[in-house]
């Protein structure tokens, strides 16, 4: 009866996730998604705890106030610039999780209800190797993406001869020692296997630039996910299976909406064989911008008829959004139309924008994809991008050898002026110039986005 009700509840936790994510799919219902992956979280920790195979709730407890007291440390002190590599970092910990159970289970398999030293299940033998290969790779993928993002370690791709072939025969050893594992249960076969995939995690990271790593920090949380849903077959926990398997398609499917968003090959990105130079030469041939103030912005806007706003991580990291908030209300107020123009990987996180936008309650009918509005720069009086670089670099179009080249872009360089709020002139995430802070028809902003903005709202 006590396992009946351990799988009702795991299915009712399994269903919540489900419903967190079809919350999150919109910023309308994203506050009631998180709502519901926090009860489904809850409903799996407080099942699992009653189960009666516990042996220590003491170790159990220590080890959540540990985590708790990590997590809390970091969410209070981590600034929104260090997000993406924060990601990277959780997601490395669930790949040493895996690893770390798969080894317990094989040491210890009557732990586990798989079998006895020597004698484990090949069902379970199997979800091991799977287990603990997608483990290691997303360990050791992740903890390079960490450095990369951190600037601990050169952002620029890494590419040496024979890289994919070197690939391709540690694959096909993975392959071959797994099902020796399996057949053997030996033990230093197991190890071999962990040591092959750590290695190819870091061999797939390392050709991927800095422009192409929001795509694959998303592509590592898919790997996380599947590396979820082996400890979860290998502990017998169907709330595990659940989630691992929503995490690994779900993150599976971002990175594809993603791909496609920045015009990448989605099996590129799987087998770690993008990333392009990022070298980028000034198509001007000049470095002279014209640079403004809050007045003068203020002035060009609220003269303008149409204004476009487009937010990139600049706002995140500064916490405009409410400010750019009262500046749209003000221009309105003054008869100006304003929209928002959104970049599919605006924020280095798909939706990330979208969120900030709507924390500071502004009308969804106002906020427009890359697709809807692209075409309307040509007809704005004013493009006032904050905080966006990469997403609206012209080298994308124009320069082959740009590591951004095929993604899409916000053409703002089309609209009649350009304001531009900007700390420097200081590459983007890509670690490459934009051109359009040269052209005659930009003004730059220099100075902290929240405080610009609070100085515009001002004269307006």
């Amino acid at each position: 009866m006590i396992v009946n009700i351990s799988a009702v509840a795991y299915l009712i936790s399994g269903v919540c996730f489900i419903m967190a994510l079809r919350g999150l799919s919109s910023p309308i219902s994203a506050r009631r998604g998180n709502l519901f992956g926090i009860i489904g979280m809850l409903i799996a920790v407080i099942t699992t705890l009653f189960n009666p195979g516990i042996l220590s709730f003491e170790l159990i407890i220590i080890g959540l106030l540990i985590g708790a007291i990590i997590g809390t440390t970091i969410a209070r002190k981590i600034q929104m610039t260090a997000m993406p590599q924060l990601v990277a970092a959780f997601h490395s910990l669930v790949g040493l999780a895996a690893v770390l159970v798969a080894a317990a289970a094989l040491y210890s398999p009557e732990s586990y209800g798989i079998g006895n030293s020597g004698n484990i299940k090949i069902a379970s033998l199997i979800e091991m190797a799977i287990g603990v290969a997608v483990g290691a790779i997303t360990f050791t993928g992740s903890i390079l993406a960490f450095t990369k993002l951190q600037g601990l370690v050169s952002g620029n791709p890494v590419v040496f001869f024979g890289q994919h072939w070197l690939n391709l025969i540690l694959g096909v050893l993975i392959i071959l020692i797994s099902i020796y594992f399996v057949s053997t249960q030996d033990l230093l076969a197991f190890w071999i296997l962990v040591a092959l995939s750590l290695a190819i995690g870091i061999l797939l990271i390392l050709p991927i630039g800095g422009a192409d790593m929001p795509v694959v920090v998303s592509m590592l949380n898919s790997y996380s996910g599947w590396a979820a849903a082996g400890i979860g077959f290998t502990l017998e926990n169907t709330a595990l299976i659940i989630t691992g398997a929503l995490v690994g398609s779900s993150g599976a499917i971002l990175s594809y909406i993603m791909c496609k968003a920045m015009n990448r090959s989605f099996f590129s990105v799987i087998l770690g064989g993008f990333g392009g130079e990022s070298i980028y030469k000034d198509e001007t041939g000049e470095k002279s911008v014209k640079p403004g103030s809050a007045e003068d912005a203020a002035f060009i806007m609220s003269n303008a008829g149409s204004v476009i706003i487009v937010p990139g991580y600049g706002l995140a990291v500064a916490q405009a959004q409410h400010v750019i908030k009262e500046m749209s209300d003000a221009l309105k107020e003054a008869g100006v139309k304003v929209r928002y123009a959104i970049h599919p990987v605006a924020g280095r996180m798909p939706g990330h924008m979208n969120v900030l936008l709507a924390e500071s309650s502004v009308d969804y009918d106002d906020v427009f994809e890359l697709d809807e509005i692209n075409s309307d720069f040509s007809n704005s009086d004013v493009a006032f991008v904050i905080g966006a670089n990469d997403v609206t670099n012209p080298a994308a179009k124009n320069d082959p050898q740009s590591p951004i080249y095929g993604m899409p872009i916000l053409d703002v360089e089309k609209s009649q002026t350009v304001l531009f709020v900007k700390r420097s002139l200081s590459p983007g995430y890509a670690g490459i110039d934009n051109s359009v802070f040269y052209r005659d028809n930009t003004m730059m902003l220099f100075g902290d986005a929240k405080e610009m903005v609070e100085k515009i709202v001002k004269s307006i």
